[in-house]
């Protein structure tokens, strides 16, 4: 079993950046994929950023040149960076790795 540990959420400002982080704890396999996702209000999840077991990167259409997937030398801690934010960024951010889900952390953005 893997677990999935997501922080950095909270209230940001339109234009604005942020930094999730998600660790991940468990069972890890390195064969699987790591990735964040987004389901804001009203809407279907959505793909924001993946970043595969042969490091290809693959970004969300409504994130690209605004978001940066990255992870650590271990690869158990994944990072999402967003630069410029719209309100419509707001969302709960959950990540996935060889199927699991974490909770999710929520973010807010005003203005």
């Amino acid at each position: 079993q893997v677990q999935l540990k997501e922080s950095g959420g909270g209230p940001a400002q339109a234009g604005g950046a942020l930094q999730l982080s998600c660790t991940a704890s468990g069972d890890i396999s390195t064969k699987c994929g790591f990735g964040w996702y987004r389901s804001g209000p009203g809407k279907h999840r959505e793909l924001v950023a993946l970043l595969s077991s042969d490091d290809h990167i693959l970004y969300g259409d409504s994130v690209k040149g605004r978001a940066t997937i990255s992870q650590d030398s271990s690869k158990t801690t994944l990072y999402l960076a967003l630069t410029n934010l719209k309100t419509d960024d707001a969302a709960v951010y959950m990540c996935q790795r060889c199927g699991y889900w974490g909770q999710g952390t929520q973010v807010t953005v005003s203005g």
